[in-house]
């Protein structure tokens, strides 16, 4: 299984917008795309920085979901306009587990 990481610093006082919106809106449409979400989850040092991640069969798996994604309306109009002026920065690590998740439900969000 890939994962992607992904760590975002928020611009100062829209963590909880950001997790609002995710919650609201984001989760559901990376999971309509094929993805399998996990989060999003507050750091508990910095009130600014936010992590979720994502997971995928394989790197083909994730490319072809990410191509899909983000060529399509719903990133251009109902994610991309609300999410992206809320970040200052983020980062990405995508890895591969060396074992699935023993128990892991495939429909149910951590």
């Amino acid at each position: 299984m890939i994962l992607e990481i992904r760590r975002y610093t928020l611009h100062p006082g829209q963590r909880e917008a950001f997790i609002r919106f995710f919650e609201e809106v984001n989760r559901t449409a990376l999971r309509d795309a094929g993805m399998r979400v996990f989060g999003p989850m507050r750091d508990l040092e910095d009130p600014d920085k936010v992590h979720w991640m994502r997971a995928f069969d394989s790197l083909e798996h994730r490319d072809s979901v990410k191509e899909a994604f983000y060529s399509g309306p719903v990133w251009a109009k109902e994610v991309e306009p609300h999410v992206m002026p809320l970040i200052a920065h983020f980062e990405a690590s995508v890895v591969e587990t060396t074992q699935g998740f023993e128990g892991f439900n495939e429909t149910a969000d951590l």
